[in-house]
């Protein structure tokens, strides 16, 4: 069946609390212990296209069953040609190809808007589905912060890896 990468829409949420709440529930792509509510999520999805980012989700036979968007890698001004991406893909649905339809299209994106830097920060040096896909895409390890965060009864390090996007940091930001 093939994969749809489309712009979320505000009726997406109900897929979208489906996909994140067993991953902060049971997963370690989230450092969050209590997974939020769709109100929450749909606050959140509001603040990420209000800073003009996008905010993807991938459809599958009429399912929701990934989602993915970028958002500001600190909030400092000179960081603003760098973005953070987040993907999250439904536990049935992960290593089909999905995460990597949704990636492929965030970076697309990003190009377009004249980011120079994507970043990703994964939660678990474990995480080899999330590890992996990025890699596949052009990323590179750029360092890992040990025993950062507690969760699930054990230390979890963040792994994170970095795209230049366009020209990167060969030239000046036009």
């Amino acid at each position: 069946m093939t994969i749809t990468v489309r712009p979320s829409r505000p009726e997406d949420i109900a897929w979208v609390h489906a996909i994140y709440t067993p991953a902060v529930l049971h997963g370690t792509a989230s450092f969050e212990l209590e997974p939020p509510d769709r109100e929450e999520l749909a606050r959140r999805r509001e603040a990420i296209l209000a800073d003009g980012f996008p905010y993807l989700v991938a459809e599958r036979g009429g399912r929701i069953v990934g989602y993915a968007y970028v958002g500001k890698y600190r909030p400092r001004p000179a960081y603003r040609y760098a973005v953070e991406d987040s993907i999250y893909i439904a536990p049935d649905s992960r290593g089909q190809g999905v995460g990597k339809a949704l990636l492929a299209e965030l970076i697309r994106i990003c190009e377009a808007m004249g980011m120079r830097q994507m970043i990703a920060v994964i939660g678990d040096s474990l995480s080899a589905g999330s590890i992996n896909l990025h890699r596949a895409l052009g990323f590179t390890l750029s360092g890992t912060v040990k025993n950062v965060g507690y969760k699930h009864g054990r230390w979890l390090d963040q792994v994170i890896y970095q795209r230049p996007l366009g020209n990167g940091a060969e030239t000046p930001p036009a």
